[in-house]
């Protein structure tokens, strides 16, 4: 599987199927779900505490960390997939409509460049 060739809704299904085989669904609440999703991003900023920026950029692109940071991510958006199928929601159709409302509050002319939020551009 690759980005290039795989459908999200092959994903969600996978995920889903995964889960169902070990009846993990009475598991996954909102809850449990959202503090595992935050679990998992605690777990990826674990391997980059305390380094600068540069230093971040050079070791995710290491081959020493990449494993590692594959996994963490992985396990991210694993249980951000679970949430989505727990609760009904269409990534896709979010996605579009974030990435729609973010162009709104930042409109490229206020915010190229700018790392300010939306309420002080």
């Amino acid at each position: 599987m690759n980005d290039t060739d795989t459908c999200l809704q092959e994903i969600k299904d996978r995920a889903l199927a995964f889960t169902k085989e070990r009846d993990w669904e009475q598991f996954h609440s909102p809850k449990n779900l959202s503090m595992a999703i935050s679990a998992e991003a605690a777990e990826l900023m674990e391997h980059f505490l305390w380094q600068t920026p540069e230093q971040s950029r050079e070791d995710a692109c290491s081959e020493k960390l990449q494993a590692k940071v594959k996994e963490e991510l992985a396990d991210i958006f694993l249980f951000a997939i679970q949430f989505a199928n727990m609760t009904g929601i269409d990534i896709s159709a979010a996605i579009e409509a974030k990435i729609k409302r973010n162009g709104e509050k930042y409109p490229v002319e206020k915010a190229r460049g700018r790392s300010d939020k939306y309420t002080d551009l």
